[in-house]
């Protein structure tokens, strides 16, 4: 079993969805009393915002970069940075690295892919939704992107800064949420995107009509192909 090395903190909440989630995949499919290899590097999200918010994109890549290689020399075989913002700075913390880092876009477009999507909307952070690192490597892949519109788009980036990376779920947040997503079906996407790892914890499948893509599931599904394959190729 190959080791995962995630970085994490932006939020903690996203946090423990991902180790949750990678280590119940794992027992799922080794049973007994397994659970997966992971190694957590933990940041300070106040000071990754802070940079953020300041258009300081490199010196948050930096903090991440550090982490990344504290997990490289404490045995990982491939990092997950759970976050889909900060790939913004992938390539800045993969060239510091010598192992792979998975890149949530990509585990996406192939899910994407099998389901054969070709419009989908997208939910995130401002800099998610508007900018072009995660939109553009989605629509290289052929897939066409729907962001909201105009005071949407604030509206779901406040939820998520203000509510969200807080832990804090409200109805009234949701239903906003669920009306932008209805907005986005009409005008013809086929599915959804759950672009910021925090938004699972406030819409779910069941509320929505078309296929939901929560890129935090996805992310982890991912990780855990990639730690059993050596144990699957010689069970089978």
């Amino acid at each position: 079993m190959k080791i995962i090395g995630l970085i994490g903190g932006m939020s903690w909440e996203s946090t423990v969805t991902y180790y949750e989630q990678i280590n119940q995949l794992v027992n799922q499919q080794l049973g007994g009393l397994h659970s997966a290899k992971i190694l957590l590097a933990s940041v300070d999200f106040n000071e990754i915002e802070a940079y953020q918010r300041n258009g300081e994109w490199e010196k948050s890549g930096n903090i991440l970069a550090d982490e990344a290689i504290k997990l490289e020399k404490g045995g990982a075989d491939f990092i997950l940075i759970c976050t889909n913002t900060m790939h913004k700075v992938f390539d800045q913390i993969q060239k510091k690295v010598s192992i792979p880092i998975l890149h949530i876009a990509d585990a996406t477009i192939a899910v994407l892919k099998e389901q054969q999507m070709k419009r989908v909307g997208l939910l995130g952070t401002k800099y998610t939704m508007q900018q072009d690192f995660y939109k553009e490597r989605i629509m290289n892949a052929k897939i066409a992107i729907f962001i909201p519109e105009g005071d949407e788009i604030d509206r779901v980036n406040d939820i998520i800064f203000e509510e969200l990376v807080r832990g804090v779920v409200r109805k009234e947040s949701k239903k906003e949420y669920l009306e932008i997503i209805d907005s986005m079906i009409a005008r013809g996407a086929q599915g959804i995107i759950l672009g910021c790892t925090e938004i699972g914890l406030l819409v779910s499948q069941e509320d929505v009509t078309v296929p939901i893509f929560d890129t935090t599931l996805i992310h982890s599904e991912q990780a855990v192909r990639e730690s059993l394959a050596e144990i699957q190729r010689k069970g089978s």
